[in-house]
């Protein structure tokens, strides 16, 4: 019998790789943070390569993993304490769009500069 890939195990699977994404950008959030403590010079170093357009890109990938983590993680509390159960399915699909809205809300102040925008 072959497993198959359906909605729930869709959504595990992107909780479980968000969450890795997330726990990995913590140590390097930590390591430019404590450039603070180096003095303002440093920080400022970090700050200008962190302001290229690679690092911009990335930022808004950040945003999507932060986004989808967090509704994923309101729809899994949901089905936990039962309202959601009926409609996981529905609810998986809403964390879906919402996260691709609030991605493209979101990012617009992100890339725009790239764009030549303002």
């Amino acid at each position: 019998m072959m497993y198959r890939w359906k909605t729930g195990a869709i959504a595990w699977l992107l909780h479980r790789l968000s969450g890795l994404c997330l726990a990995a950008y913590l140590p390097l959030h930590i390591w430019v943070n404590h450039h603070l403590a180096m003095g303002p010079e440093s920080y400022n170093r970090v700050m200008h390569v962190l302001a290229m357009p690679f690092f911009r890109v990335l930022e808004t990938g950040l945003w999507a993993v932060i986004l989808y983590h967090t509704l994923n993680g309101i729809r899994i509390l949901l089905i936990d304490l039962g309202p959601g159960v009926r409609y996981q399915k529905q609810l998986f699909w809403l964390v879906i769009i919402l996260s691709a809205v609030f991605w493209g809300i979101g990012s617009e102040g992100l890339l725009l500069p790239l764009l030549g925008g303002s």
